[in-house]
């Protein structure tokens, strides 16, 4: 897929969770595990986070990756990265917790 605007990676986003399939990645799934979260935990940052940083083009698939950031309900601040394998199929790369914007 071609780049998006991190506007237009954020409402693809949003339509594959409504209407499409999200695909957790092995490396996603063993983070989560780490985190002592689970899925719904970060259902709740793709919703409603925010794409700070522009796409990275991933170089061993060519793919655009897309880091999505936002509180989980327990107040961890989660960065989540993911890329498109289409128009309403996103697929989980990795997640990690980091320090909120704005702190130190």
């Amino acid at each position: 897929m071609d780049r998006l605007s991190r506007v237009e990676a954020a409402d693809l986003l949003r339509h594959c969770l409504e209407e499409g399939s999200v695909d957790r990645g092995r490396h996603f799934v063993q983070e989560l595990a780490a985190e002592g979260l689970e899925f719904e935990d970060v259902l709740a940052v793709l919703r409603r986070g925010r794409i700070y940083n522009e796409p990275e083009p991933d170089i061993g698939t060519g793919e655009w990756k897309y880091r999505i950031e936002g509180h989980e309900p327990g107040g961890k601040w989660l960065a989540v990265v993911f890329c498109f394998k289409a128009l309403d199929r996103t697929f989980l790369i990795t997640m990690f917790s980091v320090k909120p914007r704005g702190q130190g």
